[in-house]
C-alpha cells in the first residue's frame, strides 16, 4: 500500500549479507538515488540589514551528498521539484553540470523555487534564513521518487530527515522511497539531519523511528541519535551513562554525575544496532567520528584544516563515507574517507562548492605552502 513503510527489520538478511550483495556486480542504474529540496543560495558578505553584495549559488542537503559523489566517481540520481522559474533552471543547471542526473525532476507551474539566505554574523557563526514554505520543493509527491526508481533502481537510496518535513506529500514520498527500496533490494542510507525550524523533536522521533527498521546505514550527530530511538529507550541509554533524560526523546550530554558522553553514543548506537540498523556513524564535529556495527566500533580524528565554513560540512562526510561503501572499504577506509571529504568542506566557502574530486583526496596530507604543478 502507497505511503506505509514495509518491517524490512523482520527476517531481512544480516547487515554483512546485505553488504555483500550491493557489491556483488553492477546495476545498470546509479550507485545513489537521493531526493529533497534544492533552494537558490544568496550569500551576503555581513548582516543582511547593512544590505552589500551577495553571492549567488545553490543549496540543499540532498544535492549537496549527490554532487560530492559525482566528484568523487559515482553515477547519481538527485529527484525533487523546482519551480518554473529561473531560479529552477539554476538549480538544474548546476546540477547537470557537476554529473548529477535529473531526468525525474518535475517542474512545478505553480509554485516557486525556494530560497535560503546565508547571512556571516562572527567568524565562526552563520545566521541561515530560510524561504520554502509552499516552495516547488516542498510539494514533492510520490510520483516523483516512482519515476526515478522506474528508470533504474539504485544500489543505495539516501535519505534525510529534512524532505519529510517539509510536507505531509514530501512525507509519503519519502515512505514510498522506502517501500520501493525494499522492492528493488536498494540499501537505504538515512542522514538524521534534524531540522528544529522545520518539525519539533516529537514530531522528527516519530517518523525517524517508524524508519529505523528499513535502514543500513544510519548517519547523525550524537544529539540526533536519542530521536531515532524508542520512546524511553534513550532516556535509558543514557541513564547508564551518568546523562539526564530531560526533554522527549532526548538527552542532555552535560548533566549527571560519572557523565560518560562516549559512553552514552554507544549505547544509543548499539540500541539502534539492535533495531536492525547495519551500522551506525557518529558524526562529532571538530572530534572527528566513530562507527558502530556488530563487529565493535571504530573512531577517527577529524582532519587538521583552517576552518572557513562549517556549512555543509555533513553531506560531505555522508558523500565521503557512502562513496567508500559502494567501493568497498573496510569499516577504516569508510571514516577516513568520510572525515577527509568533511574536511574539504570545512576549508572551503559554500555548500558543496569544495567537494574533493578522487584525486585530490590526497592533498590534506601536503604540508604548508605546496604548490601542485
Amino acid at each position: 500500500m502507497t505511503g506505509e513503510v514495509r518491517p524490512q527489520g523482520q527476517g531481512r538478511p544480516s547487515w554483512e549479507a546485505r553488504r555483500a550483495a550491493l557489491l556483488k556486480g553492477r546495476r545498470p542504474g546509479p550507485d545513489v538515488l537521493t531526493f529533497g529540496e534544492t533552494m537558490v543560495a544568496l550569500r551576503g558578505s555581513g548582516p543582511l540589514k547593512l544590505g552589500g553584495t551577495m553571492a549567488v549559488s545553490i543549496a540543499g542537503a540532498e544535492s549537496n551528498v549527490a554532487i560530492g559523489l559525482s566528484r568523487l566517481g559515482h553515477p547519481v540520481r538527485w529527484a525533487g521539484a523546482v519551480g518554473d522559474d529561473e531560479a529552477g533552471q539554476l538549480v538544474l543547471r548546476t546540477l547537470r553540470a557537476e554529473g548529477v542526473e535529473v531526468s525525474a525532476v518535475s517542474t512545478d507551474p505553480d509554485a516557486p523555487t525556494g530560497l535560503i539566505l546565508f547571512e556571516p554574523r562572527l567568524p565562526e557563526v552563520t545566521r541561515v534564513h530560510y524561504y520554502r514554505a509552499g516552495s516547488a520543493g516542498s510539494r514533492l509527491r510520490e510520483d516523483a521518487v516512482e519515476r526515478a526508481f522506474a528508470a533504474a533502481p539504485p544500489r543505495v537510496l539516501h535519505l534525510t530527515g529534512i524532505t519529510p518535513a517539509l510536507s505531509p506529500t514530501a512525507l509519503s514520498a519519502a515512505r514510498r522511497a522506502l517501500q520501493l527500496a525494499w522492492e528493488n533490494g536498494s540499501l537505504v542510507c538515512l542522514d538524521v539531519n534534524f531540522r528544529a525550524r522545520l518539525w519539533t523533536a516529537e514530531e522528527a522521533s516519530q517518523v525517524l523511528r517508524e524508519w529505523v527498521p528499513s535502514v543500513d546505514v544510519l548517519i547523525a550527530s550524537d544529539d540526533e541519535l536519542p530521536l531515532c530511538l524508542p520512546a524511553g529507550a534513550a532516556g535509558a541509554a543514557g541513564a547508564a551513562a551518568g546523562t539526564t533524560d530531560t526533554t522527549a526523546g532526548t538527552t542532555d550530554p552535560g548533566s549527571g554525575p560519572g557523565h560518560d558522553p562516549a559512553a552514552a553514543i554507544a549505547a544509543q548506537a548499539g540500541l539502534l544496532l539492535e533495531l536492525g540498523v547495519g551500522e551506525v556513524a557518529v558524526k562529532l564535529g571538530a572530534d572527528g567520528a566513530t562507527a558502530f556495527t556488530g563487529d565493535g566500533s571504530l573512531h577517527r580524528p577529524a582532519q587538521p584544516v583552517r576552518a572557513v565554513d562549517a556549512v555543509g560540512a555533513g553531506d560531505a562526510f555522508v558523500a565521503g563515507y557512502l562513496s567508500a561503501l559502494l567501493d568497498g572499504a573496510d569499516l577504516a577506509g569508510r571514516l577516513t574517507r568520510a572525515v577527509t571529504t568533511g574536511a574539504f568542506a570545512v576549508a572551503s566557502p559554500g555548500d558543496w562548492e569544495g567537494a574533493p574530486t578522487r584525486s585530490e583526496l590526497g592533498m590534506l596530507g601536503a604540508p604548508p605552502g605546496t604548490v601542485v604543478r
